[in-house]
């Protein structure tokens, strides 16, 4: 008599230990920092970590999930924190009250129906136009419209700054511009991804960095909608602010908005990565061609994980906008807005939803906390080098501390590269057979 034997066994389930000691570690960092810093301080590093962790779980799908490497990061980012400033600032009377929506609408109807034509003319092939002629009929329109749709926009604008001051608000909730700011930042995606998706990494890289920089560039010029340098405060808090509850306790209930969008998004991802859909990302990521071969259809699929993840970066961009209470176009840096979120997927590992979080929480403690440590190193270095060689303190130590952020996210992440590759939680794969 045979018995049918099972072609798979199921692995016995391991305890996560690596995880609770990983966790346990960052717990206690985070008390340090409660008994050193205090409380409001600390629960506002919490705040920003947790929005940090939303633009990190946003690039681990896009890499993690599917290798792409987005270096734009900073520009999605803005696009949700403008929407979170435009959408929660009060109404600017001097502006609606005026006959310049009006205006400004006709512009905006004229530059819609340009868009139509041109793309109308990149169709005239279909029409029996040869395609030489069509890209030239189209480039001629593209250059025409645009120089006419500029100079009434520029008309229009000029007005609104010397009458007006800048567009203002909608007045509405905070968490409707952060709804809509994902919607904004992952429809730019999709038209970005459209064109960019089907380049190598790298040159993926050098598109979404540039297409980020055209961003900045654009909200930090357009003084007309986000007042530019000048810059839009207080932006409203979606729950009560300071001003009502006193720092911590807003704070506190900032952190456990931001806390249970964390773990819905967590749970959404987890469930996607678990599901048909995710195993069809991860085969596309790990052997494209075979995926192709199984009738997938990958430039579909990575168009979808690639606005899925620019969709919570705009969400992140709006909730840390919102908590800073202003809008700063020239504030977003490459370093802050990208770099940075890079080195948490890094440390805490791409494909890993769980070590994401923990990654953000620990790179931000760090970023922040580097620079008091190295203030306090530094002092401890001047009253030795006075008081045993007779040295001469250096000027400016703070400036001089604040750079030793830099240097230790560098150090931290060569350390990582060379030791944990994979991060400290790397993406579980499950083997069949």
């Amino acid at each position: 008599m045979t018995t049918n034997r099972p072609d798979t066994v199921a692995a016995p389930s391991r305890f996560p230990m690596r995880e609770v000691v990983l966790f346990a570690a960052l717990l206690v960092a985070i008390l340090g920092v409660y008994g050193v810093m205090g409380t409001a301080y600390s629960t506002r590093m919490l705040v920003e970590a947790s929005c940090y962790a939303i633009l990190a779980l946003g690039l681990t799908i896009q890499w993690g999930y599917a290798g792409q490497f987005n270096a734009g990061v900073m520009g999605f980012v803005a696009i949700g924190g403008f929407a979170a400033m435009f959408f929660s600032v009060p109404v600017n009377d001097d502006f609606w009250g005026t006959e310049l929506p009006g205006e400004l609408g006709r512009v905006l109807l004229y530059l819609v129906a340009s868009i139509v034509l041109v793309v109308g003319a990149t169709r005239l092939d279909r029409i029996g136009v040869p395609k030489r002629l069509r890209t030239v009929i189209a480039v001629i329109l593209a250059v025409v419209l645009y120089l006419v749709v500029i100079s009434m926009l520029r008309g229009v604008t000029s007005e609104i700054q010397s009458r007006a001051g800048f567009v203002g608000g909608l007045g509405l909730p905070a968490w409707t511009g952060w709804i809509v700011g994902g919607a904004l930042a992952g429809g730019i995606g999709y038209y970005i991804g459209r064109i960019c998706l089907g380049l190598r990494s790298d040159y993926l890289a050098i598109a979404t960095l540039g297409i980020a920089e055209i961003i900045k560039a654009f909200l930090k010029n357009s003084d007309w909608l986000t007042r530019g340098t000048a810059t839009v405060s207080p932006l409203p808090w979606p729950t009560p602010g300071p001003a009502e509850l006193g720092f911590t306790l807003a704070r506190a209930i900032y952190l456990s908005v931001t806390a249970v969008m964390i773990a819905v998004i967590f749970f959404l991802l987890h469930r996607a990565y678990h599901a048909p859909w995710g195993r069809m990302i991860r085969a596309i990521r790990d052997n494209e061609v075979s995926a192709a071969a199984m009738g997938k259809d990958i430039n579909k699929r990575r168009l979808e994980i690639f606005v899925l993840g620019c969709v919570l970066m705009g969400i992140g961009g709006g909730a840390l906008a919102s908590f800073n209470s202003l809008f700063d176009p020239q504030g977003y840096l490459p370093l802050n807005h990208t770099f940075l979120v890079l080195v948490m997927v890094i440390l805490g590992g791409p494909g890993n939803n769980l070590g994401t979080i923990f990654g953000a929480v620990a790179v931000y403690i760090i970023w922040l906390m580097s620079e008091p440590l190295a203030l306090f190193l530094m002092n401890l270095a001047v009253m030795f080098g006075e008081g045993v060689f007779g040295w001469d303190a250096p000027a400016n130590l703070s400036s001089r501390a604040l750079q030793a952020r830099v240097l230790v996210i560098g150090l931290l992440i060569t350390l990582v590269l060379r030791f944990a590759p994979q991060g400290l939680l790397p993406e579980k794969v499950k083997h069949h057979g």
